[in-house]
């Protein structure tokens, strides 16, 4: 007589789901993981959440010479938020800036910066979102100033001044500068508040990371010019002031970048740090200010 143990099959079809359904969880899990820290350098819970108010149910108001944006509910909410969205609609939002209507974004929403982010960090970040309660808070309306205020002509700045690109990594560069590049120019999409913009709002990009003044927010100059830029900032200086928020003369960062430090850089880690701060010090530099 055989002492082999006979397994029926349908034993095994349920080891497998069990199986598959652990293996599905802990890529569910490490893509969330990845999602919170791209969240936080890309600076949606920044935008998307009031001063006091629920998380990523809509932001403090965004003052600006075309009037003033009320950045929107981006909850799970299917009604008030971004709950109906389909996986698709999500990236072509930060990717191409249009809208699951149809509709083109104002480009007070960075996707002329996320446009250069990769698919699978797109979905990592709306993994994460999926993980925040969903809030019934309806989004207030711009109030945008004439003809800002005329979203059909959205169109034609697209045409003038946006072109969806993808990332590609310089081969002559090394792989920490072009870590420090796709941290800079895509998620973190810096250029967006340190570069200078014309009357209709598109970067000049010919003064990139040279300074502007945006409404209410003033953006220093991140080149490395050593008279108005960081050129006399070592690396050390800079790896310690995006953990610290502390500037090497002792003074600390305010406003807007005190929460991109608090909120974003600061959770990046070593690696991650010193690549963007190759890359900063790579760039061009310009005697400018803001």
């Amino acid at each position: 007589m055989s002492d082999t143990v006979r397994i029926e099959p349908r034993v095994w079809i349920v080891w497998l789901l069990l199986w598959a359904g652990t293996l599905l969880a802990a890529e569910r899990e490490e893509l969330v993981r990845r999602g919170e820290k791209l969240f936080a350098l890309a600076g949606c819970g920044n935008c998307h959440t009031a001063e006091g108010g629920l998380p990523l149910a809509g932001g403090d108001p965004l003052k600006t010479p075309f009037g003033t944006f009320y950045p929107p509910n981006i909850t799970p909410d299917p009604q008030l938020g971004i709950g109906n969205f389909s996986e698709e609609d999500f990236i072509r939002a930060l990717r191409e800036g249009i809208s699951p209507s149809g509709q083109p974004y104002y480009p007070a929403f960075p996707f002329t910066s996320y446009t250069r982010m990769k698919v699978q960090d797109v979905r990592a970040i709306r993994a994460y979102l999926d993980t925040f309660p969903p809030v019934s808070r309806k989004s207030r309306a711009h109030e945008l100033r004439f003809p800002f205020n005329l979203r059909a002509g959205l169109w034609v700045w697209r045409w003038l001044f946006f072109k969806p690109e993808r990332f590609r990594p310089d081969s002559f560069r090394s792989e920490r500068w072009n870590l420090g590049a796709y941290l800079v120019e895509a998620v973190g999409h810096c250029g967006e508040c340190h570069t200078p913009r014309n009357f209709f709002g598109a970067l000049e990009k010919s003064r990139a990371y040279s300074g502007a003044v945006l409404g209410e927010i003033r953006a220093p100059n991140i080149t490395p010019d050593p008279d108005y830029g960081i050129g006399e900032w070592s690396e050390e200086d800079l790896v310690y002031f995006f953990k610290t928020g502390i500037k090497p003369d002792g003074d600390t960062a305010s406003g807007e970048m005190a929460k991109v430090i608090r909120t974003g850089t600061s959770k990046l880690s070593e690696e991650e740090l010193r690549a963007i701060v190759e890359y900063l010090k790579s760039l061009p530099p310009i005697a400018a200010e803001p």
